[in-house]
């Protein structure tokens, strides 16, 4: 067995053309449970993801959360799943092709594509077609505006790990975060304005709650970024919206496990404002570029219903910036400012895509 994987042949006929790679999470293949188990035995395997020693972590994981957690996952994937597939899956495809546009009509003539750090479509083979495609550079481009080990760095991880066993490597670029990125902060400013028009105001017995993913606390006492990121995140959107500080809230959802992980948290921030009378919660989740389960199912579902429950009277959920002009020209502008030197812009037409 060679060491390293066979390669294509020299693409003679094509200069050295380059590439930017969309990285997302991952997403089962179907929303049933034993797709569910693979996808999640791939994603919770990873010890970027969960930093437990493994002989600790493996029993737990196989012996308990494999048995019991597929079957319900499967049914809140199905809750929110499109009849042409996963809702990740499809905003990404979308994006990367969007994308292309919006640079073609810069005169950049570069391919985008999208991957998956888990599921398909598989990075790895992903970074394969292009390279039989006569791609020599590569830009990757994590959809994580936030930085996190446990998403930006493994995504970059399984990158490195294609490249350890590639015998003529691309030239390779990453891009880290874009946490305070202006177009990215002004598309979200735009997309809650927006939800404001057609919705009326959010009013004085209204609030804005601001939800990231969760990280294990434990992430950021080792040094992670992600905790202050998002609170710069969420303080620069609140300022372009003029909110004051009582009117908006920054939370985190998805905690899983006992562990302490960043807080507030989400599901009990809701709860609470349902009983003490506020009357109205407007959602959003600027962690995420494109809709998915955490966003769906946990915000758009679960969280109505908490907020509901408890009290409360109007909840909106904020879809994610998905395949909105703003983010895609923002998004634009982050990858022409990463492709610099790669690429000598063609005139540009006279209107964008």
């Amino acid at each position: 067995m060679p060491r390293f994987a066979p390669e294509p042949p020299v693409r003679t006929d094509v200069a050295s053309a380059a590439a930017v790679v969309l990285i997302n999470l991952g997403t089962p293949e179907s929303p049933t449970a034993p797709a569910v188990r693979r996808y999640l035995k791939e994603f919770l395997s990873d010890p970027r993801v969960v930093e437990i020693p493994k002989l600790l972590w493996w029993p737990i994981l196989n012996g308990v959360i494999l048995n019991r957690r597929p079957k319900q996952s499967a049914a809140k994937y199905a809750a929110v799943w499109q009849p042409e597939g996963s809702p990740l899956r499809l905003h990404s495809a979308r994006q990367a092709k969007l994308l292309q546009g919006f640079l073609g009509a810069r005169g950049y003539p570069v391919t985008v594509v999208c991957a998956m750090r888990y599921g398909q479509p598989a990075l790895g083979r992903v970074l394969d077609g292009l390279k039989a495609e006569g791609v020599g550079r590569v830009l990757l481009l994590p959809m994580y505006p936030q930085y996190a080990a446990s998403t930006t760095a493994t995504a970059l991880d399984a990158a490195c790990h294609w490249l350890l066993k590639t015998r003529r490597q691309p030239e390779i670029r990453t891009v880290r975060d874009f946490h305070d990125h202006p177009g990215y902060l002004a598309a979200l400013e735009q997309a809650v304005r927006k939800h404001w028009q057609q919705n009326g105001p959010l009013g004085d017995d209204g609030r804005l709650l601001i939800s990231f993913h969760g990280l294990p606390k434990r992430s950021v006492d080792l040094g992670d970024p992600y905790f202050d990121q998002c609170q710069t995140t969420g303080r620069l959107l609140a300022e372009r919206l003029q909110l004051p500080p009582q009117q908006f809230l920054i939370s985190f959802q998805s905690r899983f496990g006992q562990a302490a992980w960043l807080q507030p948290y989400t599901a009990p921030t809701l709860r609470d404002w349902g009983r003490q009378g506020v009357r109205r919660v407007d959602a959003l989740c600027p962690g995420f570029v494109a809709d998915c389960l955490e966003t769906l199912e946990e915000i758009a579902i679960e969280g109505r219903r908490e907020f509901l429950d408890a009290g409360g009277k109007t909840y909106h959920y904020i879809p994610a910036l998905n395949e909105n002009e703003d983010w895609l020209r923002a998004l634009a502008d982050l990858a022409e400012q990463h492709l610099a030197g790669w690429l000598t812009a063609a005139p540009r037409r006279a209107t964008p895509p």
